[in-house]
């Protein structure tokens, strides 16, 4: 079988990391019941030894929650927020901060998703403000970056997300752990992914700007995720690409067969 554990050209290991972003889904109690279901799903999967790194992403009023039942059942489950606030606390009404987030043994967050962007109008200056809001905490930015179909009718599918995340990587440390997702933002929800040449030529393009900001070293343990209609029937010809190391699930990752299925990709993978 190939190795589930992919090799950078820097010869770092990354682990494969396949996250669950819930958005605006399932409230506290539906929550547990998923991540239980889930968790009974894969337990055939062989997960808990390392080789795969699976992230929930849940809404704001679930997190405590499933934290409780992960630490309670020892589940092998990354817990992230979805967003955060620039601010550490004060008078921003509605705002989380990544204080709160990593309170709750939240180990990552995403930040500069598409639908951040265009209904929240995140300029790419705030998306740098809240990965400096994340590192202070500890947190791991997920960092978000993508091409609208008129960018990539105009610039290409590269060009805009390597400036947005050169702008998110300004003054973030050399040893800082972080995530960079790239999601095509006429991919999502579309159910017309990227084709995996598409999907690893842009992401070696921004493993090269960390490289560029933050060094080879960095360059060479950063995952580098794809998100945009993930599903199990073409996940694991994404995994076979070099700097693809792993997806960022949306719609899938709601559906526990099929998001176990992505978890599982390993198993579809060509000998």
């Amino acid at each position: 079988m190939v190795a589930v554990t992919q090799e950078s050209t820097g010869g770092a290991a990354r682990t494969p990391f396949i996250a669950g972003n819930w958005k605006m889904n399932l409230d506290h109690l539906q929550a547990v019941a998923f991540v239980q279901k889930l968790q009974w799903t894969l337990k055939d999967a062989k997960h808990e030894d390392g080789s795969v790194e699976v992230g929930i992403f849940p809404p704001f009023t679930d997190i405590r929650t499933v934290q409780t039942l992960i630490d309670a059942d020892k589940i092998p489950f990354s817990l992230g927020g979805q967003d955060l606030s620039t601010k550490d606390s004060g008078a921003y009404t509605g705002e989380v901060s990544g204080q709160f987030l990593a309170k709750l043994d939240c180990r990552y967050v995403i930040i500069g998703h598409s639908e951040r962007r265009e209904y929240h109008q995140e300029s790419d200056e705030i998306v740098a403000a809240k990965v400096q809001a994340a590192l202070r905490y500890g947190l791991v930015p997920v960092i978000c970056v993508g091409e609208t179909a008129d960018d990539l009718e105009e610039f290409g599918a590269s060009a805009v997300p390597v400036g947005q995340l050169r702008v998110a990587l300004e003054g973030v440390p050399a040893d800082a752990d972080i995530v960079v997702a790239y999601e095509p933002v006429w991919a999502i929800g579309s159910g017309k992914a990227a084709t995996p040449d598409q999907a690893q030529d842009v992401c070696a393009k921004l493993r090269a700007v960390v490289g560029e900001s933050l060094g080879a070293d960095a360059a060479a343990r950063t995952r580098v995720l794809y998100g945009g209609s993930v599903k199990s029937a073409n996940i694991a010809s994404f995994m076979r690409e070099p700097d693809v190391d792993g997806a960022l699930v949306g719609g899938a990752s709601l559906v526990v067969d099929e998001f176990a299925a992505i978890i599982r990709f390993q198993k579809h993978v060509g000998v």
